[in-house]
């Protein structure tokens, strides 16, 4: 030690370490992209981080066929409906892979100019004054862009080549959705390079934004079952730390459910049972518009949590949803009212009501009720508050890993703990809650070996799902008449 004389100061750590702010309702939404129309291109099968609804459009692209590109639905939800960010997006349509070779294919010029509606790439286009010519010059022989609509337009230059053209033959690749399927929104790992493709890149959202996914939803894929399966496994173990709720679809076509009462069978039989699944039925529009109910179940998540400070303590029931109806896929009106609503609720699965204020979402359940009853399964708020909790204590106390097991480490985690704790309950956040180290749960062979243990109750107040008031007519009061 240095020989030192004089008045010296040191310091210690906080005894109270601040919880580490997260996003509790972080959207990952995986799906297909226009990306013929991005002036941005994000890669096929890479979480990308938008802000914005023009971040989302840059990178991705947008069309109003989203039968074919599965993600605008949820870019115009979440942005242009409920403006809510920010959304991780994973696009798996790769122009690499999903794509159709055209060649030869003419168009006539009208006015100097031709409009080509197939979705071109356009770092495939060649332009050719004729079948068996060589590709032109692009700015000095035609000038090639989309237009507001999505259609490809090819204007001829006066001093090129094509200045007295009547037509011109064009050799291009143009994206392809149709060939994606079920097997590219699962993934997996390619045995090439060993990248991750679909579902699988989940796993890559922390490490990349260092934000935990919340929900996982996939609209116009989910309600696919061997889909929603993978989801849900997938979203209950990210990066074997974390877990988040996943957002699915019944179907509402000939392949899946018409009929509200056809409903409970579908979900059990296709094992739409997890306690960590909000399940959705039917489908609702908003003017010509026809949305995946998932949608909009994920945008009003992302305003509820965002009105109470990003806690998910408050159930998305019964808050008011950006839509004007509720129908099937081919756009049959769908009409259901309290009686209707409230069983399709008592079988797990939540819709939508419009009965006293508007819209809203209806129902609290999650996948596994009504065969699971325990309220930290069976309703999604606490659910998820459960989920956000686990995720908020891992990342405030990583930073404590591998330290000395000694009195300090076990007090400042329980002091923290409690403190914050205490300030959820002050909060009406939580009803109660305490964190304990109990000497019972810490034998000294796990001591021996590294391990500790500790024992957190906390109650997240439960819906208040069903009001009742007892009305009695009382003949006593007859009584004022004498007075």
């Amino acid at each position: 030690m240095a020989y030192k004389h004089g008045v010296y100061t040191s310091e210690v750590p906080t005894s109270i370490i601040p919880a580490v702010n997260t996003t509790a309702g972080l959207p990952v939404v995986f799906g297909t992209a226009p990306v013929h129309l991005a002036t941005d291109r994000a890669a096929a099968n890479k979480p990308v981080l938008c802000y914005s609804y023009a971040e989302a459009v840059a990178a991705f692209g947008y069309s109003k066929d989203w039968k074919s590109y599965t993600l605008c639905e949820a870019i115009y939800s979440e942005f242009a409906l409920y403006n809510v960010a920010p959304v991780v997006l994973v696009n798996v349509l790769d122009p690499a892979v999903h794509k159709e070779a055209v060649t030869d294919n003419e168009v006539t010029l009208t006015n100097k100019a031709a409009t080509i509606t197939d979705p071109v790439l356009l770092e495939t286009l060649k332009v050719k004054k004729a079948s068996a010519g060589q590709a032109l010059t692009e700015g000095t022989d035609y000038e090639a862009a989309y237009n507001d609509d999505g259609a490809l337009v090819i204007t001829v230059l006066e001093d090129g080549e094509l200045a007295e053209a009547t037509s011109v033959f064009l050799d291009y690749d143009k994206v392809d959705p149709t060939a994606v399927d079920a097997d590219d929104i699962i993934g997996g790992i390619s045995v090439s390079d060993g990248s991750l493709k679909g579902l699988e890149t989940l796993n890559q959202v922390f490490p990349l934004f260092g934000m935990v996914p919340g929900m996982v939803a996939a609209p116009g894929w989910s309600d696919n079952p061997e889909v929603a399966a993978v989801m849900k496994s997938k979203a209950g173990n990210i990066n074997s730390h974390f877990k988040a709720s996943v957002l699915v679809d019944i179907p509402c076509d000939s392949t899946g459910v018409t009929k509200y009462t056809d409903v409970s069978a579908w979900k059990t039989n296709n094992n739409y049972t997890g306690e960590d699944m909000a399940v959705c039925w039917p489908m609702v529009r908003m003017g010509d518009d026809i949305y995946h109910l998932s949608t909009h179940v994920m945008g009003v998540i992302g305003q509820t949590d965002a009105d109470n400070d990003d806690i998910p303590y408050v159930s998305p029931s019964n808050h008011a949803a950006q839509i004007n109806g509720l129908c099937l896929a081919d756009g049959t009106e769908v009409v259901l009212g309290p009686d209707t609503g409230a069983y399709l609720n008592g079988e797990g699965v939540i819709t939508c009501l419009n009965f006293i204020g508007g819209w809203k979402i209806w129902g609290n359940r999650t996948g596994c009720y009504p065969a699971n009853t325990d309220p930290k399964d069976a309703f999604l708020s606490i659910r998820r508050m459960f989920n956000w909790h686990a995720q908020t204590f891992i990342q405030t106390y990583w930073a404590k890993v591998d330290a000395p097991i000694n009195k300090r480490l076990i007090q400042t985690v329980v002091d923290s703990e409690n403190i914050r704790l205490n300030g959820f309950v002050a909060q009406g956040v939580l009803l109660g809650g305490r964190i304990e180290f109990r000497q019972d749960e810490n034998p000294t062979t796990s001591l021996l070996d590294g391990i500790i243990t500790f024992h957190t109750y906390f109650t997240p107040p439960t819906p208040a799902r069903e009001i009742e008031n007892v009305i009695e007519y009382d003949p006593s009061y007859f009584e004022s008449l004498f007075a």
